[in-house]
């Protein structure tokens, strides 16, 4: 058995839209999530989201503050445990999202249209807690 998996995401809010990706495989496939995976050994939280905006969506930013974080255990997780620490982050030039690694798509989501999206679980609720939402319903 393994400890827990460190990962990373990104909230990008630009505009009054929100920067997503609907995930193509692995925990959570299908729902649309913020970008973010894995820090890799060696690099910095900062590095991996910055590289993980890229991967993703092919667009390129800048890591902020730290925003929050979420835990996810076992049964949400396919027998794995991930902790996951979310930061604010800003694109450098404001573009079309391009899909990539493992993201089955990327979008411009406006905010008051975010929460009708099929979500990986818990992620309406850490917006809404953490400002980035007004409402959820």
């Amino acid at each position: 058995m393994t400890g827990p998996e460190l990962s990373v995401a990104a909230v990008v809010v630009h505009d009054g839209m929100l920067l997503l990706v609907r995930r193509g495989h692995g925990p959570a496939a299908g729902s649309w999530s913020v970008p973010g995976g894995r820090v890799e050994h060696g690099e910095t939280l900062a590095e991996a989201v910055v590289r993980e905006v890229a991967e993703e969506t092919g667009l390129e930013c800048i890591c902020g503050e730290p925003l929050g974080w979420v835990e996810l255990l076992a049964e949400q997780a396919e027998g794995r445990h991930f902790v996951i620490l979310d930061f604010v982050a800003t694109v450098l030039e404001h573009g079309r999202p391009v899909a990539g690694d493992d993201a089955a798509e990327a979008a411009w989501v406006p905010l008051g249209d975010v929460a009708q999206l099929r979500l990986v679980d818990g992620l309406a609720e850490f917006l809404h807690d953490h400002g980035v939402l007004d409402t959820i319903v």
